[in-house]
């Protein structure tokens, strides 16, 4: 496997001379400032790359290899008139991506936001610090600071009561704070360029899009791109929705192993992958990851590598664990994908799968430390090393 990370560029608080000093091989980033739907020059992208990867001669390498992601304009998630030249603009990208050497690439299909997460700070026993997702604190924002209109309809008279009962205790500076946390998750993270006006703005765009519209849309998507892609050797690797089910009144289409049959049965090409996201998979108790990871093994170019702790009485809340501390076997999962390099070796195919340790815990050095959410580096580097050590001795019995 190839040993990754993620690095948001030159001001990322983890610099790439600390990323070398972490072992791993491989960076995963993209041109985040690039605004969404114009297209990645190839001297933008030669200049990026050669940032992460000069070094002197006696310095460790570090290649570009995996990128995430290249934003998927709303106008296509939308199918709005004129979303073609979007289409246009997301192809050329990737095309030009394959001419620098950069041929995986990580994208989504998430309407509005990318991810969601209530706490971004939620203290462990250990006294390091996790996202989590608490789904009563996330009612209280859907119904009562968000407002949102028929919110009332997706939730049970339980769900309401505990709702209302949690919003009501908290301060407002407490609703601050998880408004912001929630809308951290729009693309690039720019929560200084949003408000509630503008978040209730952008949802309602999805007023007519159920799932079967926004699958189509996808699809439409990738019936464009996937034989470019082909053309160019690239893999697509989707990731899931995050959580993965229906939120906020939002379609959700990457969730389940259902959901990748679906996608896979209708764009059965060998560009079409997936990005295994352990963790996101997780979040909801009817994923078996060690299953999903051996089903969908050829389709894999790409694994964030994390797992989470479900609350057993709220099954929709949890905290993202320690790598090897979660409901996930996580020692299953990195079998299942070792046999499928293997799988891919006897049968004279690339085998290599990226992997990198997803958001790590906030912990010693680091806490107090403004840092990306889920992505400080004393948390991840011990996540890749946990990782690193089932990977060599799962090796080390074949």
């Amino acid at each position: 496997m190839r040993e990754s990370w993620r690095w948001f560029g030159p001001n990322d608080p983890v610099t790439i001379s600390e990323i070398r000093q972490t072992g791993a091989t491989d960076i995963v980033s993209a041109l985040h400032s690039v605004p969404t739907g114009e297209v990645w020059q190839v001297e933008d992208i030669k200049a990026y790359k050669a940032l992460i990867e000069t070094c002197e001669p006696h310095e460790s390498p570090l290649k570009w290899t995996v990128v995430e992601s290249i934003p998927v304009h709303e106008n296509i998630k939308l199918a709005r008139p004129g979303h073609e030249k979007y289409v246009e603009n997301w192809i050329v990208s990737m095309e030009n991506l394959a001419k620098c050497g950069i041929k995986t690439i990580c994208y989504n299909f998430m309407p509005v936001i990318d991810w969601t997460r209530t706490d971004l700070n939620y203290r462990l026993p250990s006294g390091a610090y996790a996202l989590r997702f608490d789904q009563p604190k996330f009612a209280a924002f859907d119904l009562f600071i968000l407002q949102r209109e028929n919110a009332e309809n997706e939730y049970s008279k339980e769900e309401l009561v505990e709702a209302k009962r949690v919003f009501e205790e908290m301060t407002e500076a407490e609703r601050s704070t998880l408004t912001n946390n929630i809308i951290a998750g729009l693309p690039g993270r720019m929560t200084d360029s949003y408000g509630i006006e503008d978040f209730r703005a952008m949802l309602a765009n999805y007023k007519d899009i159920d799932a079967n519209q926004l699958r189509k849309n996808l699809f439409s998507f990738l019936e464009k791109v996937l034989p470019r892609a082909e053309a160019a050797g690239i893999k697509l690797a989707i990731h899931p929705d995050d959580p993965p089910r229906d939120m906020l009144g939002l379609p959700r289409i990457v969730c389940t192993a259902d959901d990748l049959n679906i996608l896979f049965d209708a764009q059965p090409s060998p560009s079409n992958g997936m990005t295994l996201c352990v963790g996101t998979y997780s979040s909801r108790p009817d994923n078996n990851l060690p299953e999903m990871a051996q089903q969908f093994g050829e389709r894999i170019h790409f694994s964030h590598l994390r797992g989470v702790t479900r609350d057993p009485k709220e099954q929709r809340s949890f905290y993202e664990a320690s790598h090897l501390d979660s409901d996930v076997d996580m020692v299953a999962v990195i079998d299942a994908l070792l046999k499928e390099e293997q799988r891919r070796a006897e049968n004279g195919m690339s085998q290599d799968i990226f992997i990198r340790p997803d958001h790590g815990h906030q912990m010693m050095d680091d806490i107090g430390k403004t840092v990306n959410p889920g992505y400080s580096g004393i948390g991840r580097l011990k996540g890749l090393a946990e990782i690193r050590g089932v990977i060599r001795t799962l090796a080390a019995r074949r």
